[in-house]
């Protein structure tokens, strides 16, 4: 074969060769490619799983316990049926006196147990709840520990109106508002119009605020802003503090307040009133009635209608348990057939308005459990729901153009609550 046919036959072979490994090579290209390009499985973002808490406190793999507290039951019952020493409890109930005493839980507040998931289920932290706010942990786990805690509070304004049909008491728990509420309503009010003499047919509205736990009404704020319609009058609220505290005034910037609480009991009703010839029913005669009766449930707190010196505090044969105090030069109350006087009430104290001195009972000369309430003016007694006491300090001059302001955005926000056919709650006035 002649030098020139074999360098063609070379050339092909070698030709061919190249054609066949070239896909090759780029097949193993585009593989190293692939993997150098691939992530690095290290590096692969993996979700954490959220562990699950409860109180703050994680109780994944944790028996949690929920139960209410029984009547007369303590926590070192509680404790020592889920494993825990008398040692742990009474060293727990040591360092909690700063923080809760352990004296002070209540039968029906609702606790909650932590435990180990062991046949004894020993608890690791027990939660009390003192009120829907608030609430303790008493942590058991590495150190003993005991903590207060609050939820977190939501603060929504709420607008209401009402037909009164019999009474104001009735009236709003139809419309499935709080007991708190009503009393606060009265309190705003209780110099200017006479609760206990409402007329069918009188109307409201009310802007207040709401307290929310989760959603979940716990108590009442602020009352915003009140209309009252009453035999054909209006009457209007409105919330204010210029300096010294929240008042209520109406749309003039006349104070709502006087110097005294008209009423000792929170809103309740009233049994018997001032006379001068009332059958006496223990008696079994016929006499003159000094004071004003409220009928209210034993244990019911009394409180204080203003500041003032007591001056008695003891028991009486006729008044039974009884406190009278002196507010200033002119008037004096006094309060009887208690169940007990309040801690720390005792001639010589000094009480402020509002403060609890007392609590509704029938000693005494007394056939049910009723506060006898009297008022003094000037050492004369009178009927204390009579009586006429100066009003408060009205809006400063220099604060009047703030409070009509206030005053113009809270009336126009009662206009816009309407008195529909049937009774039902606003949702917001927002």
């Amino acid at each position: 074969m002649s030098k020139k046919y074999l360098g063609l036959i070379i050339l092909a072979t070698i030709s061919l060769g190249f054609y066949f490994l070239i896909p090759v090579l780029n097949e193993s290209k585009s593989v190293e490619q692939e993997i150098t390009s691939a992530p690095d499985s290290t590096s692969i973002d993996i979700e954490p799983v959220e562990p699950k808490m409860l109180y703050g406190l994680v109780v994944d793999s944790m028996v949690v316990i929920e139960d209410k507290i029984k009547r007369n039951q303590n926590i070192s019952e509680i404790l020592s049926a889920h494993n825990v020493s008398s040692e742990a409890i009474f060293r727990l109930a040591s360092i909690s006196r700063d923080v809760f005493d352990v004296r002070k839980i209540a039968a029906n507040k609702k606790y909650t147990l932590i435990c180990d998931q062991d046949s004894l289920k020993t608890a690791k932290a027990l939660v009390y709840e003192h009120n829907p706010v608030e609430y303790v942990i008493f942590n058991l786990r590495d150190s003993i520990s005991v903590e207060k805690k609050q939820r977190e509070v939501q603060i929504v304004e709420k607008g209401i109106s009402g037909v009164i049909e019999s009474n104001l008491s009735l009236t709003m728990s139809e419309l499935g508002l709080s007991h708190q509420l009503t009393n606060d309503f009265v309190d705003v009010f209780a110099w200017q119009l006479d609760f206990f003499r409402l007329q069918k047919g009188d109307k409201f509205k009310v802007i207040y605020e709401d307290k929310l736990v989760d959603g979940q009404s716990v108590g009442i704020g602020d009352i915003k802003a009140i209309y009252f319609e009453h035999f054909g009058n209006d009457y209007y609220a409105f919330h204010f503090d210029q300096g010294s505290g929240i008042d209520y005034f109406d749309e003039k910037g006349q104070s709502l307040r006087k110097a005294l609480l008209k009423y000792p009991l929170e809103f309740t009703r009233i049994s018997s009133r001032y006379s001068g010839n009332r059958y006496h029913p223990v008696q079994k005669r016929w006499k003159a009635h000094r004071g004003t009766d409220f009928a209210a449930p034993k244990g019911t707190p009394i409180r204080s209608v203003g500041d003032g010196i007591v001056v008695a505090a003891e028991y009486k044969k006729y008044n039974g348990n009884y406190v009278k105090i002196k507010h200033n030069s002119t008037y004096t109350t006094q309060y009887l057939h208690m169940s007990k006087i309040a801690a720390g009430v005792k001639p010589g104290t000094r009480v402020r308005q509002n403060q609890t001195i007392g609590y509704v009972g029938s000693t005494g000369l007394a056939t049910g459990n009723h506060l006898c309430y009297r008022f003094w003016k000037n050492g004369v007694q009178i009927d204390a729901l009579e009586v006429d006491l100066p009003p408060s300090e009205p809006v400063k001059e220099e604060k009047m153009e703030k409070y009509i302001a206030q005053r113009d955005m809270l009336t126009n926000k009662l206009d816009q609550i309407e008195f529909p056919k049937k009774q039902q709650v606003l949702a917001s006035t927002k």
